[in-house]
């Protein structure tokens, strides 16, 4: 039975950590003490709702939960420095502080390390996030134990509704565009000037133009998207922001 301990104090652990080549040691207590901090754990670095959807969501609303008071977002789990790096550079999670919990001290004290024998994991940490302020876990959220990986609380956009539920969330963005089209420069310009951030796909580099057509049932660029919706070119995006 996975336990919720609200209202206690992280408890100390010490994380060896390689960074810039060197060994180098990160306690709890260098971690948490005079801080605001979230941390989310999860089962493994590389596996797929952790590399799809936990951390991505985490590194995107970064600077929102920055805004609001968070000093640093831990991503914890039972895998080694050497691993939890590695899957640092192929997130490209520049806004998340990754911590091996190679041994599981710090899952096992936490009440949240579990046998995951059965898929050849063996001992792993439940998923779960938390906010801690001083050295104190102000809040939890558990998953539920069920079979499986269930992911349904520990997300980013349940923690930021937590510490504030009027923040702005940011939008997911994306352009397709070609290098010297005006109108796909004018587009990404207007989207800088309202302090967005964007994922440009470039037709005929990263994308092909049968590509565009399937996604925006278009063949001109750009082609701008927001949260999944079709906005169209630049003159439409500039419509949809008025």
């Amino acid at each position: 039975m996975l336990k919720n301990i609200e209202g206690q104090n992280i408890p100390h652990v010490s994380f060896p950590i390689i960074e810039n080549d060197q060994w180098i040691k990160r306690t709890t207590e260098n971690i948490f003490n005079d801080k605001t901090v979230i941390v989310f754990a999860l089962p493994g670095a590389f596996t797929p709702t952790c590399s799809s959807t936990h951390l991505p969501r985490y590194n995107e609303l970064a600077e929102t939960f920055f805004e609001n008071g968070v000093d640093e977002i831990i991503c914890l789990s039972v895998n080694d420095t050497f691993v939890m790096n590695a899957w640092a550079e192929n997130q490209h999670a520049e806004q998340i502080s990754f911590i091996p919990d190679g041994n599981g001290d710090f899952s096992d004290a936490m009440g949240m390390l579990v046998d995951k024998s059965a898929i050849g994991f063996g001992k792993r940490s439940w998923r779960y996030a938390m906010l801690v302020k001083n050295g104190v876990i102000e809040k939890m959220f558990i998953e539920p134990e069920v079979e499986g990986d269930p992911f349904e609380v520990s997300d980013a956009d349940t923690m930021l509704s937590y510490i504030n539920p009027n923040a702005a969330q940011s939008q997911a963005i994306t352009v397709f565009s070609k290098p010297d089209c005006p109108y796909c420069k004018k587009a990404k310009a207007l989207l800088s000037e309202k302090g967005l951030k964007f994922e440009s796909i470039e037709i005929g580099q990263e994308a092909s133009l049968s590509t565009l057509r399937a996604v925006a049932n278009a063949d001109t660029v750009p082609q701008v998207f927001i949260d999944g919706v079709l906005i169209g070119g630049s003159e439409a995006l500039a419509a949809h922001f008025k």
